[in-house]
């Protein structure tokens, strides 16, 4: 509980220096901190999209490179579907939670406190950050769409 914590105050206590207002960049996708470069966790980014929409842990068998990460899928067929359209399965600001980026922080995204808003998918560092996101879902989104739009391309969480 306590390394909880320790991440959540880091990630809230460090917000990024922003770039110049109006600049887009290419934006970091969230890979881990332990020199890992898989995105979410491992998660196949599509199955939250099937079925019940419950995330499924992906296979390294089906791996698709994506913004200079790899993505891992639990069939070949999902990872066909992410590679037709990547921004139609890939987390909201790179895997990085929602409300931290609405206020102007990244930290990390947690594959398994989610939700699916207007078909996005948004990740929450956890579930007592998620209770407050859901609290006012457009307000942060807008907010977090303006950061991340502005976010210096360098920019890492931890680093």
């Amino acid at each position: 509980m306590k390394q909880v914590l320790f991440f959540a105050a880091a990630a809230l206590a460090a917000p990024l220096a922003i770039a110049t207002a109006g600049v887009t960049t290419a934006a970091p996708i969230y890979v881990g901190v332990e020199g890992e470069n898989i995105a979410v966790g491992g998660y196949d980014t599509v199955s939250y999209f099937q079925g019940n929409g419950a995330p499924v842990k992906g296979d390294a068998r089906f791996t698709v490179e994506y913004d200079g990460a790899e993505w891992h899928f639990s069939s070949q067929e999902n990872a066909d579907k992410f590679k037709e359209d990547p921004d139609a399965y890939a987390p909201q600001y790179g895997g990085h939670c929602a409300w931290a980026m609405a206020r102007g922080s990244l930290a990390p995204g947690d594959p398994t406190v989610y939700k699916v808003v207007d078909g996005k998918l948004y990740l929450n560092f956890n579930k007592q950050v998620q209770e407050t996101w859901l609290k006012d879902i457009p307000g942060f989104i807008s907010k977090a769409n303006i950061a991340w739009s502005e976010l210096p391309e360098d920019a890492r969480f931890g680093g």
